[in-house]
């Protein structure tokens, strides 16, 4: 495989728009910077526009408004063949008449790249992805993993500069996906090509991305790194879907406080709005059995236990706040408060080190 030149994998995605006939915009005004050879993820529930910006940047949907640049040229009038990506699908989209090595040779032979040449690449490609012995197999004498594979290897054995990515693995079961998870992440890492990977699975995004973009209602809510964005997740639809929060809808007062039902906590800087909520991770939270128990510097609520489960390296606790609020901690499983019951009440508390400010959205 071939590494693309410095810059023919950038992406530039500016203002882009999609409108069908006179309904409402279903992406508004995407603006994302791709840079060459990065793995970038679309991350959203369905409906966000996700999948439809994808499918412009590949050419299948055409663009209503705004620019897409390749290595800074706008591909925007190109048709899908002349764009030259590799592509891979939910479906595999695999020739089932057609043999593994007949899969993967598809692509080459339409580049009328020459016989020997293309048995090299595909050899050298079904390798890249462990299943060298498989050429002479049918899909349908595959499991779904190897199709998925097969649908890589055809993906990039022409070395194409990007590689869409359209939920590859939803149909996959979960020790499966996990497996081709990795590689996935593999194949980036050696290849050095753009990815750009269509999600609505947070694990799955927060595992293989260099950045994600989250995606709500046809705009991105905001774009970072995976612990950049669960760090500071910025907006309350980010908080919520990219990892677990306790999240508290109160209000910023002066002197540095904040008020939630009637209890005031210490914040160190908030500048901005006073109506935004307060976020804290769950394995940023700690229980005790009372007030008494809470080191003076940290904020604190009470709360009861409604629910416990053990899941080996950690226990997750579920947390009832009152005024229908609630959360979760995560504790290891011999800290304090791991062995409470459903039903007891507990002080919750946190480092106001460890809490965000989020707007609401």
């Amino acid at each position: 495989m071939t590494t693309p030149p410095s810059d023919s994998g950038r992406i530039e995605l500016t203002d882009l728009c999609k409108r069908y006939g006179s309904g409402p915009l279903v992406v508004d005004n995407v603006t994302i910077d791709i840079a060459s050879g990065e793995f970038v993820t679309l991350l959203g529930p369905s409906g966000s526009g996700k999948t439809t910006t994808l499918n412009m940047i590949a050419g299948f949907t055409e663009v209503t408004s705004g620019r897409i640049r390749l290595g800074g040229r706008d591909i925007a009038p190109l048709p899908p063949h002349k764009r030259d990506f590799g592509m891979v699908f939910q479906n595999y989209a695999l020739f089932p008449h057609m043999t593994v090595a007949q899969n993967v040779a598809f692509p080459l032979r339409e580049r009328k790249v020459p016989k020997a040449e293309i048995a090299r690449l595909v050899a050298r490609t079904l390798e890249l992805v462990d299943l060298a012995d498989k050429g002479g197999r049918r899909p349908d004498e595959l499991s779904g993993g190897q199709q998925q594979r097969v649908a890589l290897a055809r993906a990039v054995v022409f070395s194409p500069s990007v590689l869409l990515l359209d939920e590859p693995l939803s149909a996959l079961d979960r020790k499966l996906r996990q497996s081709l998870q990795q590689e996935i992440k593999r194949l980036h890492a050696e290849l050095k090509l753009t990815f750009v990977f269509v999600t609505h699975d947070q694990d799955e995004a927060m595992s293989l991305s260099d950045r994600i973009a989250v995606f709500n209602e046809g705009r991105v809510e905001r774009v970072g790194t995976p612990a950049d964005l669960y760090r500071d997740p910025g907006t309350r639809f980010v908080a919520r879907f990219l990892g677990e929060s306790n999240l508290f809808a109160g209000q910023v007062r002066p002197g540095g406080v904040y008020e939630w039902g009637g209890h005031k906590w210490a914040l160190p800087a908030a500048d901005g709005s006073p109506e935004r909520d307060l976020v804290v991770r769950p394995e940023r939270l700690r229980v005790a059995a009372s007030s008494a128990d809470v080191p003076g510097e940290a904020n604190q609520v009470p709360a009861t236990v409604t629910g416990l489960s053990f899941q080996g390296t950690h226990q997750r606790i579920e947390l009832d706040y009152g005024d229908g609020v609630t959360g979760t901690a995560v504790l290891s499983p011999d800290a304090p408060g791991a062995d409470l019951r459903p039903g007891t009440g507990v002080t919750a508390y946190w480092d106001p080190a460890h809490q965000v400010l989020v707007t609401r959205n």
